[in-house]
């Protein structure tokens, strides 16, 4: 008789990129609490040297990274076709930034996130539901 083993669905994976390691690991902490496996980089560019682990769930991006904005990073990963539901995290959302973000399929969330609209993007990508407030 062999032994039984129980399997479990792996966790769905959350990839933050974020030039503030205070950001990241706050972001790493409240995603894992709520189940979410997270992987983090501090640049875009250091995200794309990766860019063949990007089998996620979500990509969580801070919109004011050095040397690589995020929608250039967005873009390289497209044009790799690596498209991973994305939700940026911004502390001003212009119009352009809206504009540009809604037109790459991008969905929004102000910092610092109020309530669960974090963790409501992040399922929403994922579900590819729309999230009350969008």
């Amino acid at each position: 008789m062999s032994p039984h083993r129980e399997s479990f669905p792996a966790s769905p994976l959350v990839i933050v990129v974020d030039d503030d390691a205070a950001v990241r690991n706050s972001l790493r902490f409240s995603l894992e609490v709520e189940g979410f496996a997270v992987r983090e980089y501090a640049s875009g560019a250091g995200s794309l040297k990766d860019a063949g682990g990007f089998n996620a769930g979500c990509l969580v991006l801070d919109p004011n990274m050095p040397a690589m904005a995020c929608l250039d990073l967005v873009a390289r990963l497209r044009e790799r076709a690596i498209t991973v539901p994305t939700v940026l995290m911004a502390c001003h959302v212009t119009s352009w930034l809206r504009e540009r973000a809604i037109r790459a399929g991008i969905r929004l969330v102000e910092k610092p996130p109020l309530g669960n609209v974090l963790l409501d993007r992040i399922r929403g990508t994922a579900s590819g539901a729309a999230v009350p407030g969008e």
